[in-house]
């Protein structure tokens, strides 16, 4: 399976750069066993049954772009990929020549020195001098993805989340989730359809292409959970023999994250957290 079979052509005058005036003012494309049906993001609720499950994802974008100069002068790009503690963090590092530890880089727009600590794998691991939400909301840019091509501006910052975002660690949006608007999610609660909420951060590595043969692609880990109360209502809607209705790929990879641990045992799902995935074996696509 290579990557080659799924090209297309996308013309670049068909990528929207910048949202809709409404969230819910998008196209919706809904395939059924008699085939594919285009419609609008409005009839979903429609679309759901009294005693379905909505499941969403709540993380909420942080402001994970950064810019500095090393201390030997150079220009650098930061993305964090994932946060570590108060004043350490994850990041992809766009530098010229690979840093080492000990190597300090400043910032660009703040009075703050970053130490590399060390590596793992394509990460860096960094040291913030003050801690690092502070700092990124001083001095951070959100992190739209590489096809928009345009500087982030200050109503990104509203609109680069989902309506639901409220756990801050996302280095970018659940896209799924963006269509969503307050009267959309009333007119579903009002046809019976219960919704819950999982969290998944997506990290840098969502940017990451794939390349090559598909099938051996691994997935970058993410951190995630799935609460009690998402657990139960995911038990509960099976149990009503209800639909559980996943908003996106980071929902679908918590709820099979989260389902690993039992798998062949029999036992229903069960809360979760921790990283996304487990040990991919040959010919075995990780989750």
């Amino acid at each position: 399976m290579q990557l080659e079979d799924f090209d297309y052509h996308l013309p670049a005058q068909l990528i929207a750069q910048q949202p809709a005036a409404r969230r819910e003012a998008a196209r919706l494309l809904q395939l059924t066993s008699s085939g594919l049906h285009h419609g609008q993001f409005t009839d979903l609720p429609a679309l759901l049954r009294a005693g379905d499950l909505l499941v969403v994802n709540n993380t909420r974008v942080i402001k994970a772009r950064l810019f500095a100069r090393k201390d030997s002068g150079g220009e650098a790009e930061l993305l964090v990929e994932r946060l570590l503690d108060d004043h350490h963090a994850l990041c992809q590092v766009r530098v010229s020549k690979p840093l080492r530890a000990g190597r300090t880089l400043a910032l660009r727009d703040a009075a703050v020195t970053l130490t590399c600590a060390g590596r793992e794998g394509q990460f860096y691991r960094l040291r913030f001098s003050e801690p690092v939400l502070q700092v990124l909301e001083q001095a951070g840019h959100m992190p739209l993805p590489p096809y928009i091509q345009r500087p982030d501006t200050n109503s990104d910052r509203q609109r680069y989340q989902t309506v639901f975002s409220r756990v801050p660690g996302a280095v970018a949006a659940p896209t799924a989730g963006l269509h969503f608007s307050e009267p959309v999610l009333q007119q579903i609660r009002s046809v019976g359809v219960e919704i819950a909420e999982v969290t998944l951060h997506v990290g840098a590595g969502t940017f990451q292409p794939v390349r090559g043969d598909v099938q051996n692609h691994v997935m970058h880990q993410e951190w995630y959970e799935l609460p009690a109360a998402a657990a139960a209502a995911v038990r509960a809607a099976r149990q009503r023999g209800g639909r559980v209705v996943a908003v996106g790929t980071t929902v679908v990879r918590t709820l099979e994250s989260a389902a690993i641990p039992g798998l062949g045992s029999g036992e229903p799902l069960q809360p979760h957290r921790g990283l996304t995935g487990f040990d991919k074996q040959p010919g075995q696509a990780a989750v």
